[in-house]
């Protein structure tokens, strides 16, 4: 199972993202999957620095994530997905929902709109509603913040 964990965090990659989840699961690399960034140099040099250098940092858009889901998913590295927003995790799940099934709400915060659904979670009621479409289509959706702290279930959330 190479693909461990497929995380929606707003703040991308992060010392949260690489120590608190990337060491604990032993992953190998990360891909980074956001249409801006894949297309700015200079904000994957500043994510580079962010990442160890036993950590392999790809980035990609979804475009070129989608069809390579499954080849990431059936190498031998273990990998992290990582997405800034709900959507861009949503168009993986629909491309993929072999490999992207199980989806880590980790760091979605305030914006006009959203509500507090937990301390590091907040959600407009269309993006819990998305969330309530993946999981009745199949995905499994949880929150947790950290690798120590216990997964809340999408159904859990108010």
């Amino acid at each position: 199972m190479p693909i461990v964990l497929s995380r929606v965090d707003d703040r991308l990659v992060h010392g949260q993202v690489v120590i608190g989840w990337g060491r604990p699961l032993g992953v190998d690399f990360i891909v980074l999957v956001d249409e801006g960034v894949s297309a700015s140099p200079w904000e994957q040099d500043l994510y580079r620095m962010a990442v160890p250098p036993e950590i392999e940092i790809r980035f990609a858009t979804v475009a070129e994530a989608g069809p390579a889901l499954a080849g990431w998913q059936a190498g031998e590295r273990r990998g992290l997905l990582l997405t800034g927003d709900l959507d861009t995790m949503a168009a993986l799940y629909r491309a993929n929902p072999l490999v992207v099934h199980r989806i880590n709400l980790g760091g979605v915060h305030h914006r006009p709109g959203r509500r507090e659904r937990l301390p590091y979670l907040y959600l407009t009621d269309d993006e819990l509603h998305g969330l309530q479409t993946l999981s009745a289509a199949g995905a499994e959706i949880t929150a947790q913040d950290l690798p120590t702290s216990p997964a809340v279930p999408l159904r859990a959330l108010p």
